[in-house]
């Protein structure tokens, strides 16, 4: 029953539109037609991310880890991303996404590099079908890219949900679209994945998430936007779940100075931790093993446009990370302060410092889990 209603998804996400796109070949070539529109049409993007990083705690290296021990790295140089990717519209209503992430090549590249892989058709405004690799709607920082954020990286939360199949590159199938209900645009997602992240030969079990995202525009001027995420799954024949609510918003305080704040709640199951242990040292319910965390961004925009500066801005977010919180409670509490100097339009060019300060409720030696200060310098260039 379970694997014959994910057949009937797999048909309707991936291969129906290509019987409504054989059909409508003729409009869509009378339309472009008349448009003098040609395709396929192609667009190359590019992002590089190089840092300056160093660490002022003791015994912590530029990763994060304590070390009791031995010397430890302070200080370095380090190549982000460097990501190359191509946009290519096969007609009006379809599209072929790709990107990579060269970056990953510095380490071992199992299972990274391919990042997006995927073909998008849109019917309407209402809806459109996803099929591949891609990022699955699930919260705020899902929608955004990471060269346009108004901080160093994404949300530690994201990180993890990403590690349970929610967020970051996951293989699925994906329905989009936007519709108002009375004087309120709405728009929404409706996935289904296989969870077990990107570059996977093949889903590793026969459980699949289920996740959904609605956004809610409660008001154009100010951009104030209600978004809320829920999901459910099995992994390895256990339930599993994932829920979170956000709010975003744009103010513009003066002609040069806007204001705008992301704030952003997640719980969920930490599976990807639960099956991580030894079967005699964790519970018998994967239940018992849950991650929460909630995130405040404000960003504070002064527009320059002096020469080839555009913009300063200047945000600080704290974020309150627990991924366990049930079973071995440490509250991760991180504190990012960041000036960023903005040269081009849409962060052509970018140039961030700041720190990010990590505070645990207990320090466990030698590992991620300590308290840590590190400076970063970060140049971006996109294109």
């Amino acid at each position: 029953m379970i694997r014959s209603l994910h057949l009937k998804i797999v048909f309707v996400f991936l291969i129906f539109p290509f019987f409504i796109n054989a059909q409508t070949a003729a409009t869509d070539s009378q339309t472009d037609s008349e448009s003098a529109v040609k395709y396929p049409q192609f667009q190359f993007k590019g992002l590089l991310q190089a840092r300056y990083l160093e660490s002022f705690g003791d015994n912590i290296d530029v990763l994060g880890v304590h070390h009791s021990t031995g010397e430890v790295t302070q200080s370095s140089f380090d190549i982000k991303r460097m990501r190359v990717g191509l946009n290519t519209k096969l007609s009006s209503t379809t599209e072929v996404v790709i990107l990579v992430n060269l970056a990953d090549f510095k380490s071992d590249p199992k299972g990274k590099v391919l990042e997006n892989a995927y073909g998008k058709y849109t019917f309407s405004k209402y809806i459109a079908l996803t099929g591949g690799q891609f990022r699955p709607a699930f919260g705020i920082e899902e929608l955004v890219p990471v060269d346009i954020i108004k901080s160093f990286d994404f949300s530690n939360q994201y990180y993890e949900f990403g590690k349970n199949g929610w967020t970051s590159f996951q293989i699925g199938a994906s329905a989009t679209g936007d519709f108002d209900i009375g004087k309120i645009p709405v728009s929404y997602a409706v996935s289904v994945l296989n969870g077990n992240g990107r570059n996977q030969e093949m889903d590793n079990d026969n459980g699949k998430q289920y996740a959904t995202r609605w956004v809610f525009g409660l008001s154009k001027e100010h951009k104030i936007n209600l978004g809320l995420n829920g999901g459910i799954g099995k992994r390895s024949d256990q339930k599993v779940f994932a829920l979170g609510a956000d709010i975003t918003s744009d103010f513009k305080l003066t002609d040069r100075f806007t204001f705008d704040l992301q704030i952003e709640y997640k719980q969920g199951t930490n599976h990807n931790l639960y099956f991580s242990l030894p079967a005699d040292s964790r519970t018998s319910n994967v239940a018992d093993y849950q991650m929460r965390g909630v995130y405040f961004l404000p960003n504070l925009r002064y527009v320059v446009d002096y020469k080839k500066l555009t913009s300063l801005e200047l945000s600080c977010r704290f974020e309150s990370f627990d991924n366990n919180y049930k079973i071995n409670s440490n509250v991760r509490k991180t504190y990012t302060p960041m000036l960023s100097l903005e040269f081009g339009k849409a962060y052509l060019g970018r140039i961030e410092m700041g720190f990010e300060i990590d505070r645990y409720d207990k320090n466990v030696p030698d590992t991620s889990f300590y308290n840590d200060d590190l400076f970063l310098i970060q140049l971006q260039l996109r294109l």
